[in-house]
Parts: structure tokens; C-alpha cells; sequence
């Protein structure tokens, strides 16, 4: 069985509901140092307020950029992400222009990625929300990500009507070379998911649900 300690460098703590006061945002970075997570992910108006609270220690600060329908511009995505960088972001999680890849515009989806990519040194982990494309779509964006540079195709951003799903795990990590990473989220909520998700190949866990999954861990 996986212990505490482990698990908890698999988890992105997420704290992106636009509801969340400045407490719960230094709380919610308390928790997560303390337990040690790989990283938090705040919006990207946080990041600074985050990285007060978790500089010089092993967790990293991430945000999102063009959150949560990556339909903003390239220029704008960019830019998200050369502001978070400066302010103490190391990781980046973009979501691709979602209605580009369904229309079939693979040089602007592809590009927009590579954009990111190239705006920061960053770690990037681009968000395909899958609830919204087909298994072809998925298979596509997944190859898009790899040739844009990016270091993990992840799968939802966890406000769609659906989440992350073994199956179309598969059907990433089977679309993208070993250098490729997969992280999964959305509907995140319990030990024996999370660690399904870790067999299939995730290397990290986007969840708000952390305190609950690690309390199986404790029965």
C-alpha cells in the first residue's frame, strides 16, 4: 500500500474556486506544505500570495492560464504566464482553445501551446478537457501537446460536467512518448481513484480533495 508521504508527491492541492478569500488561499498553502504536496495550483491573481507562503520549501507553487476555457488569445495565455512566472509560479497548467481543436485548426492549437511553452521556463501541463472532445480529438491533442514542447497533457480543468477518467488516460499516455507526463483531474474525491489513476500512469493529481483521500490512507 502507498503511504501518506508518497501520495502526497503525486498531489497538485488545488485551490481555484473563485470563491476562496485570502485566508482560505494561506491556509489552504499551510496545509500543503506541512503535508509536503509536489505542489499547490491558485489563480493566477494568488501566485504571489502563495509563494510568500511556500518559498524555499519542496512544494511549488502552480496556476492556471486561460482558466477555464482556454479561449482567450495566445497573446493574453502568453502573458498569463510570463506574470506568473516572475511572481514565483514553476508550473503552469493551460487550457488548449478547446473549440480550436473540435474545428480542426491544428497549427493554432499547437501553436498556442508552443507559446506558452516558450513565454517561461516553467513546467507546462496543458488542460485538453476531455469532456468535451471525442477519443480522436483526445488522441490529437495529446500528439499537439509533445510537439509543442509541453511536459504533461493532463485531462480536465474540474469545472466541466465530467472529469478525469481511466479510459481517456489511456488514451493519452498511449498517444504520447515515455517523456511525456499525464496528470489527471477533476472528480478526484477518494484513495482507491487516486490510486488507480497512479497504476494507469498519472504522475500527479489535480484535487481539492486531499484531506478526505489521505484520511482513507489513516482508517
Amino acid at each position: 500500500m502507498i503511504t501518506k508521504e508518497q501520495l502526497v508527491r503525486y498531489i497538485d492541492h488545488s485551490l481555484l474556486k473563485p470563491n476562496l478569500t485570502n485566508e482560505d488561499i494561506i491556509n489552504g498553502c499551510l496545509y500543503a506544505k506541512d503535508l509536503n504536496c509536489v505542489s499547490v495550483c491558485v489563480n493566477s491573481n494568488r501566485v504571489k500570495m502563495a509563494y510568500d507562503v511556500l518559498k524555499d520549501t519542496q512544494t511549488a507553487v502552480g496556476t492556471v492560464v486561460g482558466f477555464p476555457s482556454g479561449a482567450h488569445t495566445t497573446y493574453i495565455k502568453a502573458l498569463e504566464t510570463e506574470e506568473a512566472y516572475k511572481n514565483g509560479a514553476t508550473e503552469i497548467d493551460m487550457v488548449i482553445d478547446i473549440g480550436a481543436i473540435r474545428s480542426g485548426d491544428i497549427d493554432y492549437v499547437r501553436n498556442d501551446i508552443s507559446e506558452v511553452v516558450k513565454s517561461s521556463p516553467a513546467i507546462v501541463k496543458v488542460i485538453l478537457e476531455t469532456a468535451y472532445l471525442t477519443d480522436e480529438e483526445i488522441i490529437l491533442g495529446s500528439k499537439l501537446c509533445e510537439e509543442a514542447g509541453a511536459h504533461y497533457v493532463k485531462t480536465s480543468t474540474g469545472f466541466a460536467h465530467e472529469g478525469a477518467t481511466i479510459k481517456n488516460i489511456l488514451l493519452m499516455k498511449n498517444a504520447v512518448s515515455d517523456k511525456m507526463k499525464i496528470k489527471a483531474a477533476g472528480g478526484i474525491t477518494d484513495l482507491k481513484f487516486s490510486l488507480e489513476l497512479i497504476e494507469a500512469g498519472c504522475t500527479r493529481l489535480g484535487t481539492s480533495k486531499t484531506t478526505q483521500i489521505l484520511a482513507e490512507l489513516d482508517k
